[in-house]
């Protein structure tokens, strides 16, 4: 939390970029936070509605649709089907998916500098944001299959 200006950077990013502060995106915003930023649409739904059962889910939809072209949210398949929402923290979100067990793990830094100051070179795209997902085996399963 931005404590000189009392907002999320998510938030502050929104307004930063002309938009209001709105009860429904502040709420979308800290239900997405509080959540550790990983929400299908049904849970995010319920956890609007339990904190403020006036927000529609057509404001919902419209807030997340605001969110993602901003890049401050990104929705994932899951699962062939389950569409969950992503918090895109700094522009970027990384995860490690285990194809035998399904696991989802979350890291840091994904060493993509170079790949994005290339694209730039090259092809004269200027990135602003990523969704990384890596396949593999995990640890636990790997020590599985050594026994």
């Amino acid at each position: 939390m931005d404590t000189a200006i009392g907002y999320s950077p998510a938030a502050q990013t929104l307004r930063n970029a002309g938009y209001k502060l709105t009860t429904p995106r502040l709420t979308l915003l800290d239900v997405l936070e509080q959540n550790g930023g990983h929400l299908t649409s049904t849970e995010l739904l319920a956890l609007v509605a339990e904190r403020d059962a006036s927000i529609g889910r057509a404001s919902v939809f419209r807030t997340i649709d605001l969110l993602a072209r901003l890049g401050i949210v990104a929705s994932m398949v899951q699962d062939g089907s389950t569409i969950n929402y992503v918090l895109m923290v700094g522009g970027h979100h990384h995860h490690m998916v285990c194809t035998n067990c399904r696991t989802v793990t979350e890291f840091e830094h994904c060493g993509m500098g170079a790949l994005f100051e290339r694209l730039e070179r090259e092809y004269g795209f200027q990135h602003h944001g990523h969704l990384l997902e890596v396949y593999g085996i995990c640890q636990n399963c790997r020590a599985l299959v050594a026994m």
